[in-house]
Formats: C-alpha cells, structure tokens, sequence
C-alpha cells in the first residue's frame, strides 16, 4: 500500500484520483466534482493499492469526510471509504499541457489505468472530466 499526496472522489460510480503539487487545485477540483453530485473518498492524502487487478483508493486515517477549502477552512462531507480508481488526473501548469497529448497511464504494481493533465483551475476542468469519462470503456 502506498500513502499518495492526492485527492480522491467518486463520480457516477468512477473513482477519480486527483494528483498535483501543494495549491495545484487538486481539493478545488474536488469540491467542484461534489458540488456536481460526487462523492468524497479522501482529500490530501489518499491509501492506494492494487486489489485483483485494480487500483483501489481508500481514505486516509484521521482525515475521513474532511476536505480543505482554501480560505475557508476544513469542512466536513459526506465520504465513502473506499473506491476502484477508473481515471487519474494529474493537474500541472497550463503551459505543460498538450493541445493534442499522447495517451497516458498511471501505474501501480501491475495496474494500470488512463491518466490525463488537467489545468486545476480552468473553468472547463470539470467540464473536460465529464467528456473523458462518457468516453471510458471501463469494461475492456
């Protein structure tokens, strides 16, 4: 098992893990993806490990059903404890990210799952979310 400075919510039953630096918009994305009718699995730190071919995400301890919102403070949310990750993103600069990228893929263990950069704070962040999952095959 690993200990990953990430963020992980559920969203029409996918488990999505939000990696980036430190104010890169991973728990900002996240509250968007809540607001929209998501899930909370864990927020700054998120348990991952590889179960029968599958990324699984579990929150970490002591931090169960908060998430920080910059300016605000830690609020808490409903949260489930667990989920199978479908999809990571990885939010970087907007200056790093590919008009036209490459296919990409998160690995753990022997797992692998599609991976895509994201401008945290773009506008269309969540709108782009959506577009990649309505695409997933998550049944290959």
């Amino acid at each position: 098992m690993a200990l990953l400075h990430a963020t992980c919510v559920c969203f029409q039953n996918k488990g999505i893990l939000i990696m980036g630096d430190s104010g890169s918009g991973k728990s900002d994305l996240a509250l968007r993806i809540i607001d929209a009718g998501g899930i909370l699995v864990s927020d700054d730190y998120v348990e991952v490990d590889e179960v029968d071919g599958n990324i699984v995400a579990t929150t970490a301890p002591n931090i169960e059903g908060m998430i920080e919102v910059r300016g605000v403070g830690l609020i808490n949310v409903d949260y489930q404890k667990r989920t199978d990750i479908d999809l990571v993103i990885n939010l970087v600069p907007l200056k790093e990210i590919d008009r036209l990228p490459e296919e990409k893929f998160y690995s753990h263990n022997n797992a692998t799952i599609p991976m895509y950069d994201f401008y945290g704070f773009e506008v269309s962040a969540f709108a782009k979310l959506k577009v990649i999952l309505n695409g997933l095959d998550l049944n290959e």
